[in-house]
C-alpha cells in the first residue's frame, strides 16, 4: 500500500496529482469572506485581491443558505451575520462589481440553494460578456454533509440529490471549467470526526453522488473530472499530511475499480483545504496565528490545490481586515519563504508518514465497507449511523481534553489570568435594514407577470423530470428572488425535518 516508490502525478496519486506540483504552479490562495450587504463584501474582496489573494471565496448568510429572503420573519437578526445576504440578481451584481469573472476563480460555499446562487453568478458573467466555457470556480453543492454534520438543508435527501445531479449535468456541458460540487469533509471534521472518519465519510458521500449521477444517465468520465473536494486542515500536523495522501490514493482506486473510470482526470482527487475553525481558541487568540500557520503548512505538504487560512480572531467574531490580511500572509510566507514548494512531495518516503497514510486508508476502507453493508450513504444517514460515529468521536475527544490528556494551549494548560482581547469586527447595524429595503424596492419595480410565469415553469419542471437549471436561470433573470425560487421547489419536494 505504501506510496514511497510512486511518482507524483501518476496513479494512484498518493504523492500528488501533478508531476511538478507547486514548482509549476502554486495553490490558489483564497480567503473565505462575506458579511453584511453585497457592497460591504465587495469592498473586502477587492481589498484582499489587492493584497495578493488569487481566488474569491464567498460566505453566505444563514437565510441565504436556508432559502429565505432577507425580509422573511425567521431571517430577522441573521441577515449578513455569518456571510453576505444575496436575494436576487441585483445583489449578485453588486457583490461582484468591478471584478472580472474571467480573471478570477470563485468558490461559493452554498448547498441547499447552490443551484440558485450558481445561476445568479452565471448571469452576472453573461452580463460582463464572459465566455461561459472559460468560467472557472466551484460551487459547494454538497447536500449530504448537511444531513450528517451541518444542518442547512431544505428539501428531503432524495429530491435534493436530483438538484445536485441536475447541476452536474448542466454545468459539465455549459460551464465545463467549473467544479459543480465540492464534496466536503471540512464540516464533518468540525462536527468532531477523526481524520480517518473525515476521509471515509467524505468518500462515501462521493460514492453516493457518483451513483446518483450514473442513475441519471451520466457517464462517469463525463462528470468525474470536474468533481472536487474540501478538507479540513487540522492540528495534528503529520496525521493531516498523511490524511490527504490517503484520500487521494483511496479515491483513485475507487474510481478505477468500483466505477470503471478510464480518464486519469476522473481518478484525481483535487481538493481545497481550510484551516480548522474548531481548533481556534477565544483564550489567548494571538496563539491562533501559530495554529493556522502549522495547519496551512500541513495542507501544502499534503498537496492542496487551494487553501484558506482562518483569521486569529475568528473564535471571537468575523475576521477584521487586519486579521484576514495576516492570515493571507501566512500562505504567502509558506509559498515564497519556506522552501517547501521546491519538491512535489517533500515527506514522501518518511517511514512514519507512509505508515500513517496506510493506516488512514485502511480505516477509511473499513468504514466504506460498513456503509455499503447498510445500503449506502443515504441509508446510513437515514439510520443515523454516520452521525452517531461522529458524535461518539466528538464526545471522546472532549473527554480527553477535560481530563487533560489532550492539551489545548491556553485552555487546559498554560492559561493566563488576564485576558487581552483584540478588537472585534462589528457589523453595521444598518446593514439589515438597508438589505430589506432594497429587496422590497426590487419587488415593487419588477415585471411581476414575468416572475410568476418563470416560477410556474419551474414548478412544472420540478414535477416532471427535465433538468431544473435552465428554469432556475430563467427565474433568476426574471428577478424572482432566492426565497421565491426555493419556496416554489419546496412546494413540490416538501421540507426535510430531522427526526
Amino acid at each position: 500500500m505504501s506510496g514511497a516508490h510512486e511518482l507524483p502525478g501518476e496513479f494512484p496519486f498518493t504523492r500528488g496529482i501533478h508531476p511538478d506540483m507547486y514548482r509549476a504552479r502554486l495553490w490558489t490562495m483564497r480567503q473565505y469572506a462575506g458579511f453584511g450587504t453585497a457592497e460591504q463584501s465587495n469592498r473586502r474582496y477587492r481589498y484582499l485581491l489587492a493584497q495578493g489573494m488569487t481566488g474569491l471565496s464567498v460566505a453566505f448568510d444563514l437565510p441565504t443558505q436556508m432559502g429565505m429572503d432577507s425580509d422573511h420573519a425567521l431571517a430577522a437578526g441573521e441577515v449578513g451575520r455569518v456571510g453576505v445576504a444575496i436575494c436576487s440578481l441585483a445583489d449578485m451584481e453588486r457583490l461582484l462589481d468591478g471584478i472580472r469573472l474571467d480573471q478570477v476563480t470563485t468558490s461559493m460555499t452554498i448547498n441547499s440553494t447552490a443551484a440558485i446562487l450558481l445561476a445568479l453568478y452565471v448571469l452576472v458573467a453573461k452580463r460582463q460578456g464572459v465566455d461561459l466555457r472559460k468560467l472557472s470556480g466551484t460551487v459547494q453543492n454538497d447536500i449530504l454533509k448537511e444531513y450528517i454534520a451541518r444542518g442547512t438543508y431544505i428539501y428531503p435527501p432524495r429530491p435534493a440529490m436530483r438538484i445536485v445531479t441536475d447541476v452536474f449535468a448542466w454545468a459539465c456541458t455549459e460551464i465545463p471549467e467549473w467544479n459543480p460540487i465540492s464534496i466536503s469533509g471540512y464540516h464533518i471534521r468540525e462536527a468532531g470526526s477523526t481524520a480517518t472518519q473525515e476521509v471515509a465519510f467524505t468518500l462515501a458521500n462521493a460514492i453516493a453522488y457518483i451513483e446518483a449521477a450514473q442513475r441519471a444517465g451520466l457517464d462517469v468520465d463525463f462528470f468525474a473530472p470536474r468533481l472536487s473536494f474540501f478538507f479540513n486542515a487540522h492540528s495534528d500536523f503529520l496525521e493531516e499530511i498523511a490524511k490527504y495522501r490517503a484520500a487521494r490514493r483511496l479515491y483513485a482506486h475507487l474510481m478505477k475499480e468500483r466505477f470503471g473510470a478510464k480518464n486519469p482526470k476522473s481518478m484525481m482527487l483535487r481538493f481545497h483545504a481550510q484551516t480548522a475553525g474548531s481548533s481556534l481558541t477565544a483564550q489567548q487568540p494571538g496563539v491562533n496565528v501559530v495554529r493556522v500557520a502549522l495547519e496551512a503548512l500541513a495542507a501544502v505538504l499534503g498537496g492542496a490545490q487551494s487553501l484558506h487560512t482562518n483569521g486569529a480572531d475568528e473564535a471571537l467574531g468575523l475576521p477584521t481586515e487586519e486579521s484576514a490580511r495576516l492570515a493571507l500572509r501566512a500562505q504567502q510566507v509558506i509559498a515564497y519563504e519556506s522552501g517547501v514548494t521546491r519538491e512535489p512531495d517533500p515527506l514522501g518516503g518518511s517511514y512514519y508518514i507512509e505508515k500513517l497514510t496506510d493506516d488512514i486508508e485502511r480505516g477509511a476502507r473499513e468504514y466504506i465497507q460498513r456503509i455499503d453493508s447498510l445500503g449506502g450513504t443515504l441509508a446510513a444517514i437515514e439510520k443515523g449511523y454516520i452521525q452517531g460515529e461522529i458524535q461518539n468521536a466528538a464526545y471522546s475527544y472532549q473527554q480527553s481534553v477535560e481530563r487533560g490528556e489532550t492539551v489545548v494551549v491556553g485552555v487546559n494548560r498554560f492559561q493566563e489570568t488576564e485576558h487581552h482581547s483584540p478588537p472585534v469586527f462589528r457589523l453595521d447595524p444598518e446593514s439589515e435594514r438597508q438589505q430589506v429595503e432594497r429587496l422590497r424596492e426590487l419587488r415593487a419595480s419588477r415585471n411581476i407577470a414575468g416572475v410568476e410565469q418563470s416560477l410556474c415553469d419551474l414548478e412544472r419542471a420540478a414535477r416532471g423530470s427535465e433538468n431544473l437549471m435552465p428554469r432556475i436561470l430563467a427565474a433568476c433573470e426574471a428577478l424572482a428572488t432566492l426565497g421565491e425560487i426555493s419556496d416554489c421547489l419546496k412546494g413540490v419536494f416538501g421540507e426535510y425535518r430531522d427526526a
